[in-house]
């Protein structure tokens, strides 16, 4: 078993660390909200007064933070980790973040003479929860095969998708993907009530047939087909309106850095902008329906 510093307890951060701790690892957390620190150790979880303190001693270092420059301020940056972990640890980054500031993380850890891999994760909190995330996983050969056993305690699939920053990547193609079929979804269920043709009628039809997709048959997102979606929570999320806002700009700038041609990526972030805009951004994206349908945050 690991010692293993984890710093980032919020929804995703600290079911993860606690199957950590299930799987029978030794784990310190830190978070700089008290609110974060005060639950998880109430779940049962060792909290360390500063990052400096969880990460001492630990062979594995996982981050959950909200930007890159977050990660480049706690790898090398005012925490600096890299100074403070044993020499030779590995650093998992299982944030979101962009995908210049990865390969930075990558290359500061490197210099420090760390192993290290960019994971971001796909399966929200009941997967992190569940320990049934997807971890789109960047980095060394070397470096991927001493993270794998770990990421195994917290998710059921781990993708080697190449070197450096290749794990956001894919995790911004993939959510890129997600936030453009919820729209076209919406539109679908908008223009099938206009067209007098029932919800479940439209769910039984193209569930089944060419329309069917991930965010139809497991998070559709009108209230009635399927009872575990957040439609039937008031859109309680989930994967808030934010973060997938969050994951299209980072798929904008991408596209822009790289010159990949991608409007309907760009039309996605403009609506999703559109909606957080009007005070939506803490309910689940597939919320989206309600502003498409004219009803913005209620069930239409």
């Amino acid at each position: 078993m690991s010692t293993i510093g984890f710093l980032g307890l919020g929804n995703m951060g600290r079911p993860m660390a606690l199957n950590l701790l299930k799987a029978g690892h030794s784990v310190v957390g830190f978070d700089l909200s008290s609110a974060a620190c005060k639950a998880s150790a109430e779940a049962g979880l060792t909290v360390a007064a500063s990052a400096a303190e969880a990460v001492y001693g630990a062979e594995i270092v996982i981050t959950m933070l909200p930007a890159g420059k977050h990660v480049l301020d706690a790898y090398s940056g005012a925490m600096n980790l890299l100074g403070t972990a044993p020499k030779g640890a590995l650093f998992i980054d299982c944030s979101t973040i962009d995908i210049a500031s990865a390969r930075a993380a990558s290359a500061a850890a490197e210099k420090a003479g760390m192993l290290s891999v960019d994971a971001p994760v796909s399966g929200g909190v009941g997967g992190a929860a569940g320990a049934t995330l997807t971890f789109m996983v960047g980095g060394a050969d070397a470096a991927f095969a001493k993270a794998k056993p770990i990421l195994e305690q917290m998710g059921k699939k781990i993708v080697h998708c190449g070197g450096a920053g290749t794990g956001q990547a894919a995790k911004i193609c993939n959510n890129m993907i997600l936030g453009i079929s919820m729209i076209g979804v919406g539109e679908a269920f908008v223009l099938a009530k206009k067209l007098g043709l029932s919800e479940q009628a439209l769910f039984d039809v193209a569930s089944t047939s060419s329309g069917s997709c991930w965010s139809l048959n497991t998070y559709c997102p009108v209230p009635g087909p399927v009872p575990t979606s957040p439609a039937n929570r008031d859109y309680a999320p989930g994967f808030a309106v934010d973060l997938m806002l969050k994951d299209l700009r980072l798929s904008q700038e991408a596209s822009r850095a790289s010159g990949a041609a991608t409007p309907m990526g760009a039309a996605a972030a403009q609506l999703f902008e559109l909606f957080a805009a009007q005070g939506h951004g803490g309910l689940d994206f597939s919320a989206i329906v309600t502003f498409l349908n004219g009803t913005p945050g209620k069930a239409p």
